[in-house]
């Protein structure tokens, strides 16, 4: 037993050892399994962490701002109205010479204009007498572009040249359609270009000659200049632009009053006579320059389109009436040889007696135009109507006077 005991004891020894390995190798596992699972713990708080940040948070701040961004409605425009400043006031009566001349139809006409750049053109259709002409100097150059009034010329061309009849409609674009009198009273030029250009430019040339344009109106006028035709048709628009617009042509009030003359006594051209003292008023003889070869209704079918441009159309403020219609064509462009705004209306009355030819003829700002110009002249015939001039024997005989203008600007 005794040899056997040493060999206990170092078993013994070695089975401490063993032990106090144990719990060290235990520690360094447990230690290095917490070292293991930290990191497992830091990943799982990191996806945990998307979840408490603040950009969720400040989302609907995002919205905010693309609400306060996004851009408001328009509001709705606001028609702008443009104000235009008339021209400077003159005194169209400067110069004139009223000898011979109707005194009662001057008066009425010198009110009317004011102090209005123009001139006014009255006449007796039934003998090319020319009662007075306010602003002669004017009156009897050399010609102006004659805007829509040319349009005149084009409804006797299409009418007697058998390209339109006065209830033929003419389909202009999706929705709109004319017949003659409605284009006559509105001044349409779709109308009037595309029946220009269907007549050509011979047979308008045609008409208009024969209705005076491009000649002297007047008989021994002094000063009287003519008005011009051109050699061919326009470049740019072709015919249509000559008989919707005027373009290329030059034309006179007087060449005016005569064209409308002969309209209104049913078809002859009188030159026109202006008598320049009371003995060759006294002494007048008419003298026929030539009877129109129209249709046979051409001129009764323009009337009624001149009528329905007064009563419903672009000559409405000449004024309504009907026991004494006045039946006339507006006018509105601008003539670049002189840098102007122009307006025309070319007119005449029905009535039993003293029938009248009134032609006005604006130049100046956007502020003239067609319509102001049939103002004037129906300011004249209402004038003149309070005065009972359009009654039998209204004319009375009386010694020239100078005329004063009434304006106190153009007082002379």
């Amino acid at each position: 037993m005794k040899r056997f005991f040493p060999i206990l004891l170092a078993l013994g020894g070695l089975l401490q050892v063993a032990g106090s390995a144990d719990p060290s190798a235990q520690s360094d596992s447990t230690s290095s399994v917490s070292k293991k699972k930290a990191p497992a713990k830091r990943k799982a708080a990191a996806k945990k962490a998307p979840a408490k940040k603040a950009p969720a948070k400040a989302a609907p701040a995002k919205k905010a701002t693309a609400q306060k961004a996004a851009p408001k409605k328009k509001a709705p425009a606001k028609r702008v109205t443009r104000h235009y400043k008339p021209a400077p006031p003159v005194d169209p009566t400067e110069g004139d010479n009223v000898d011979g001349d109707d005194l009662t139809v001057r008066r009425a006409a010198v009110a009317a204009l004011g102090t209005m750049n123009g001139a006014v053109v009255a006449v007796d259709p039934s003998n090319g007498r020319v009662l007075s002409i306010v602003n002669q100097k004017l009156a009897l150059k050399s010609g102006f572009v004659p805007c829509s009034t040319i349009k005149l010329v084009t409804a006797l061309a299409g009418l007697s040249d058998g390209a339109i009849e006065r209830g033929t409609f003419v389909h202009l674009s999706r929705y709109t359609s004319y017949n003659l009198t409605q284009a006559i009273a509105h001044s349409n030029n779709p109308f009037f270009q595309r029946l220009g250009n269907q007549l050509g430019y011979d047979r308008v040339t045609h008409y208009a000659r024969m209705l005076g344009l491009g000649e002297k109106a007047g008989l021994d006028i002094p000063g009287e200049e003519p008005g011009a035709w051109p050699e061919k048709a326009p470049g740019a628009g072709g015919v249509g632009m000559m008989t919707a617009y005027g373009e290329n042509i030059l034309m006179t009030p007087l060449e005016l009053a005569a064209l409308l003359s002969s309209i209104a006594n049913g078809g002859k051209l009188y030159y026109l006579q202006y008598p320049r003292t009371t003995e060759e008023a006294g002494d007048f003889t008419p003298k026929l320059k030539r009877t129109l070869e129209l249709a046979p209704d051409g001129i009764s079918d323009v009337k009624i389109g001149m009528r329905a441009a007064v009563d419903s159309g672009t000559a409405r403020r000449a004024g309504y009436d009907p026991n004494e219609p006045i039946l006339g064509k507006t006018g509105t462009c601008t003539d670049f040889r002189m840098s102007s705004h122009m307006g025309w209306f070319g007119s005449f009355n029905e009535v039993d007696h003293n029938q009248l030819v009134i032609v006005v003829m604006l130049l100046g700002t956007r502020t003239v135009s067609g319509p102001v110009a049939s103002g004037v002249a129906g300011a004249i015939y209402r004038n003149l109507s309070e005065q009972h001039y359009f009654v039998a024997d209204a004319r009375g005989s009386s010694e020239p006077q100078r005329i004063l203008s009434t304006s106190p600007c153009c007082s002379r």
